[in-house]
């Protein structure tokens, strides 16, 4: 390894450590999966009948 230079870190380790992408993160993958999911049970519905 030369003198000076910091080994190379794993990307995972990248992301931890950046504060940023960790709030990024964690408003869109409730907000996305939370949205598919609400879909998903609307479309499910069985067809309301009316009286």
């Amino acid at each position: 390894m030369k003198p000076g230079r910091e080994p190379r870190k794993h990307p995972i380790q990248r992301l931890m450590d950046n504060p940023w992408w960790l709030l990024f993160l964690g408003i869109v993958i409730p907000t996305v999966s939370y949205t598919f999911w609400a879909w998903y049970e609307v479309l499910r519905m069985p067809q309301g009948t009316l009286p």
